[in-house]
């Protein structure tokens, strides 16, 4: 699964297949796939973010794209 940080406290998830973690989310942070974002949540952030997160929501090995 895929986190994107984009608007003032809202989080939106997507499911992706890639061959890893860090390819999914280059894969959404380059805008390479289609995807359609679900909303997840809320919470306080500064700026986009891309990350790779396992079912708990957690940060697949901290790999991240961008700032937040």
């Amino acid at each position: 699964m895929v986190l994107s940080r984009v608007d003032a406290y809202v989080d939106y998830t997507t499911e992706i297949e890639a061959d890893s973690a860090e390819e999914a989310v280059d894969l959404v942070y380059e805008g390479l796939v289609p995807v359609e974002w679900k909303h997840q949540g809320v919470v306080e952030f500064d700026a986009l973010r891309i990350s790779a997160i396992d079912a708990d929501g957690n940060d697949i090995d901290g790999y991240t794209r961008g700032k937040g």
